[in-house]
């Protein structure tokens, strides 16, 4: 009997090679080669032509290619639906990632629920049956048209989907589908990347969206090659603490739409809710003349949002001052405050520093610098600033405040909310911003703003 022949791959990039190695060439990774058996695969194999069709294809010259807008259609949710660029496309391969318990199935639930109108497949390679019917009873809405199947095995999976014919199939988890053409374990390498692929040709043949749910590792990447990614056609992330209510789908990779956009959700006992205005779910819920807080005004993506810092500064218990910060980079956090203390005289060197961003956001703004500061500096001063106020500026190392990118939508979001007063860098140019009934303060820099505003 001929002996089996196996490959090596790495399971955080999808490299192969046809021996192991103690880092992957490819993505430069230790200790992520793994062994899988190879076997030559049936007709069912992801080496065939074009989605799965032995058919030969001609080229087509790019001016004969209807450009003509994809059809969409909609999931019964708003912001999910915006996310996707207008809806999910017939024939779209749609990953949705995520730690464990941040929401993934219920999101995944509540679509076939909340769109009636849509015959769903619900694949459950996780859950039995009546583990899924407890979890609709309590997210509620019309399972009419919701079908579940408990499967793991891929060709069953497809053939039951070609019988049934669904507007929509949703696979959770693919980490636990698994194929006979692959003698190897569900989960593996070898066999994600396969399911992947017949999954995408049945889309692409067959015109059904599919939704998959994909599991990430501790480092926060979907578990599996990443490879993955690059067979998906959108690629959906959930962000945000297990222990929070709210939270953040961003899009990672989109063909149909933008990725530059997010969609914000908040976790409660009738599962998640859509949250169409996030700033004011993230601005002050206390009463006012507190120290050691701030509002920024955010911007993530091309979305505009307020929420409020929290710092608390107080004498170091021990020899060594402590540094940190929930939701935001500490290192970052280190460098403001030796700029703090390099440019404006501030001696914090023993002094502990807590920070905090409202709501369990995890920030990477820069903007959001002016009001980390100004939070820190009220608490030194405990000096409340005025909940009518918010900034909008990142701090350089010389202490400058620089202008950052749509100042304008920021501008516009914070008068819209009510505030009465945001700061901004001097340098920073300010074109559609006409009428809006907020005063807009221009600091250059640290000094001046310390002067401006704590006088």
């Amino acid at each position: 009997m001929p002996k089996a022949k196996t490959l090596w791959y790495c399971s955080s990039c999808g490299n192969e090679s046809s021996k192991w190695m103690g880092q992957c060439p490819a993505c430069k990774e230790w200790n992520t080669m793994v062994e899988a058996p190879v076997r030559a695969s049936a007709g069912g194999s992801s080496r065939t032509g074009a989605f799965g069709t032995s058919e030969r294809h001609r080229p087509v010259r790019l001016q004969d290619v209807d450009a003509s807008a994809e059809a969409r259609v909609s999931l019964g949710n708003g912001e999910l639906d915006r996310l996707l660029g207008g809806g999910i496309v017939p024939g779209s391969l749609v990953l949705i990632g995520g730690e464990p318990g941040i929401g993934k199935s219920t999101l995944s639930l509540q679509i076939p629920l909340h769109s009636p109108s849509l015959r769903t497949l619900y694949v459950t390679g996780e859950e039995s049956v009546k583990q899924v019917k407890m979890r609709a009873g309590r997210l509620g809405g019309d399972p009419q048209n919701c079908s579940i199947y408990a499967e793991t095995l891929l060709e069953n999976v497809l053939e039951e989907a070609r019988q049934m014919k669904p507007d929509l199939m949703v696979v959770d988890s693919v980490q636990t589908m698994y194929t006979e053409a692959i003698e190897s374990t569900a989960g593996s390498v070898s066999q994600i990347k396969e399911v992947a692929a017949r999954l995408l040709r049945y889309a692409k043949e067959s015109g059904v969206p599919v939704i998959l749910i994909g599991h990430i590792t501790k480092d926060g990447y979907i578990a599996g090659p990443k490879i993955l990614e690059h067979i998906v056609d959108v690629v959906l992330q959930f962000e945000g603490e297990n222990r929070g209510s709210y939270r953040i789908l961003r899009s990672i990779k989109n063909r149909f739409g933008s990725t530059s956009e997010i969609a914000v959700f908040e976790m409660t006992g009738k599962g998640l809710r859509e949250v169409s205005n996030p700033s004011e779910m993230l601005i002050p819920m206390h009463e006012q003349g507190l120290s050691g807080t701030a509002i920024a005004a955010m911007l993530d993506g091309t979305r505009p949002f307020l929420f409020e810092v929290q710092a608390l500064v107080s004498s170091a218990a021990y020899g060594t001052a402590q540094r940190s910060a929930t939701g935001f980079d500490v290192r970052r956090l280190n460098m403001l405050l030796a700029v703090l203390e390099k440019r404006a005289g501030f001696h914090l060197a023993q002094k502990d520093v807590f920070l905090n961003m409202a709501g369990g956001l995890k920030i990477t703004d820069p903007a959001c610098d002016l009001a980390v500061i100004c939070a820190v500096l009220s608490s030194t001063f405990d000096f409340a600033i005025s909940s009518d106020i918010c900034f909008a500026g990142e701090v350089g190392l010389s202490g400058e405040i620089r202008p950052v990118a749509q100042a304008d939508r920021r501008v516009i979001e914070a008068a819209r909310l009510g505030f009465k007063q945001i700061y901004l860098s001097s340098y920073c140019a300010l074109e559609s911003v006409k009428n809006t009934g907020i005063r807009i303060v221009t600091v250059p820099d640290v000094a001046a703003l310390v002067k401006n505003l704590f006088r």
